[in-house]
């Protein structure tokens, strides 16, 4: 086998021949998800009325929107690749030059030599990264967005040079958007004043797809506040190309790199196809928001409630939550563990997701499987809200069922100081469920390897792991080395429960989503897990955490105010 570097090298030139001659498609966007029960009250205008409609908008905005130029796919392309292959090129020639140093001059760079070979690169990298964020966006910023959350699985400096990319991405025009907005839900004979009482042009967010802005609905429909969010024209090209894009670097690395990465790109293509279609959106954010809201309880998180009367394809209007993104408060503090009280409303947050996630992946196996910081907002009344259900997933029952099993399983180990990760019977019993699930590992992984990755995934970070597995991604004993594939249907999943083990790394604690999803799957499968329940007491205690987290809010948002 050809050295590391070698390897890595031939696979980014393999990669960058096949994007010479790559053909683009644009597939028909799934109506899956808009066959579920209140799908039918949305409404698509025809090609006809649409086209009326837009005469309409010109007048009714005073604006006409601008001609935008076709995406150019060639230059796009080559304009990746002209960013890629210097940022892989650095990680090349830095371990080269020190093979040629050992062998030719007989010399070992010390630890900090080393260290300070691999800073260059990492900055270099980063760098270049962020270029190409900057320069394309696109699906790029998404793929930016998990790095930047991940500071405790990726290098410093590309989680510091990607921060910030959650949201107010290249805004479009505001007279621009009225227009797009008057053309789609305007009615024959209605006027811009019949449906929307105020308007902000001031966009409350810009991500790759879409933007949102602030209004105020007639008394006509409702007349209450709204977001109002609006697809880019010919966005779907875009993004479908740059996720081509990367599978093509990532297909001939699938031997090279840690994690089988043309296996994720390929899952987030196939969700990323769904979400150009804010109908099929306002029916997930409906399903979503019903199971959070089922047995009657407050729920963990806050969903809005579409507009079925004003929502399309290229439409979403929903119910205004008054919040701040989370990503934009993240940016103004360095360290949520340093201060008592921003570390607790951390910790608040990072239940709510738990038990959020939790109760949608058991209960009905549909879940908002982009929860990025920039999706997250802390209301002003204390609460926390979820928005942007353009990228959900279904998993099967099969499943869903095993995946209950493993939370059970390993929540349920004893651990001694004999067989700190379990017995080895218990291992095992991990190892067969994650056999069943799907995954599995290069010929030679040790028997433990299936439940190192189950751990690995869901699993307090700071858990011994077996068959000498380390916890850290970037290392070569990490579980994800020994991975020959890992099942489609539970990358989505997986991705969550990154994000969530992150947020608990951001704040120092220590986080076992699967002793918090153990009792949630069992209730919701009949699994017959009796997980420890709350006393009186600790209900008690924890109702009044609850309620002073909301009590406190004011003094929180203060607090990060000062830090900006």
């Amino acid at each position: 086998m050809a050295p590391l570097p070698w390897r890595i090298l031939g696979a980014v030139a393999a990669a960058a021949a096949l994007s010479t001659t790559s053909n683009y498609r644009t597939p028909t966007t799934s109506l899956r998800l808009a066959r579920t029960t209140r799908a039918s009250n949305y409404r698509t205008p025809t090609t006809s009325s649409r086209r009326a409609l837009t005469t309409r908008a010109a007048a009714s905005t005073s604006s006409t929107a601008p001609t935008e130029k076709p995406t150019n796919k060639l230059a796009r392309a080559a304009k990746f690749w002209q960013r890629a292959v210097p940022i892989v090129g650095k990680y090349v020639a830095g371990p080269v030059a020190m093979q040629l140093r050992e062998r030719v001059l007989g010399e070992c760079l010390s630890d900090d030599e080393c260290e300070v070979v691999w800073a260059d690169a990492h900055a270099s990298g980063a760098e270049q990264a962020r270029k190409v964020v900057d320069e394309l966006g696109g699906f790029y910023v998404k793929t930016g967005q998990i790095i930047a959350s991940r500071s405790d699985l990726f290098p410093r400096q590309y989680s510091d040079a990607l921060a910030g990319l959650t949201d107010l991405v290249d805004p479009m025009d505001g007279a621009y958007v009225r227009g797009i907005v008057a053309a789609e839900v305007l009615r024959p004979g209605e006027a811009w004043d019949d449906v929307f009482e105020s308007w902000d042009d001031a966009p409350l967010g810009a991500a790759s797809v879409a933007q949102a802005h602030r209004a105020t609905l007639t008394a006509k429909y409702g007349g209450k506040d709204v977001a109002v969010k609006v697809q880019r024209p010919r966005v779907e090209e875009t993004l479908l190309g740059d996720v081509n894009e990367l599978k093509k670097l990532s297909k001939p690395l699938r031997d090279v790199t840690p994690v089988d990465y043309y296996v994720v790109f390929t899952e987030l293509e196939s969700q990323l196809k769904d979400e150009f279609d804010f109908v099929a959106e306002a029916a997930a954010m409906d399903r979503v928001y019903a199971t959070l809201n089922a047995d009657g309880r407050p729920p963990p998180l806050v969903v809005p409630r579409p507009v079925a009367a004003l929502c399309t394809k290229n439409v979403l209007v929903m119910d205004f939550l008054d919040g701040e993104p989370l990503s934009r408060v993240a940016a103004r503090v360095e360290d949520f563990s340093k201060d008592p009280v921003l570390r607790a409303s951390g910790v608040a947050l990072l239940e709510a997701l738990t038990e959020a996630f939790g109760t949608c992946i058991f209960g009905t196996g549909f879940f908002h499987a982009d929860p990025h910081p920039g999706n997250l907002l802390l209301l002003e009344d204390g609460r926390v809200g979820l928005i942007d259900f353009g990228q959900v997933k279904q998993i099967s029952g099969k499943n869903r069922a095993t995946l209950g099993k493993v939370m059970v399983a390993l929540a349920t180990r004893t651990k001694s100081d004999d067989f700190p990760s379990g017995k080895p019977e218990e291992l095992l019993q991990c190892a067969d469920l994650g056999r069943e699930l799907g995954v599995v590992l290069n010929p030679g992984a040790p028997p433990e390897g299936p439940a190192a990755v189950s751990m690995w995934l869901f699993d307090d970070a700071g858990e011994t792991l077996p068959g000498g597995y380390e916890q850290n991604e970037l290392s070569p004993n990490s579980p994800a080395t020994a991975l020959a594939s890992f099942p489609q249907d539970l990358v989505l999943v997986a991705r969550s429960s990154v994000l969530i083990k992150g947020l608990a790394a951001k704040l120092g604690v220590t986080w076992s989503l699967a002793s918090r999803w153990a009792p949630i799957a069992s209730d919701a499968l009949g699994l017959g897990y009796d997980a420890p329940r709350p006393g009186r007491a600790q209900r008690l205690r924890a109702a009044v955490k609850r309620r002073a987290a909301r009590v406190v809010a004011p003094f929180v948002r203060r607090r990060i105010a000062r830090l900006s």
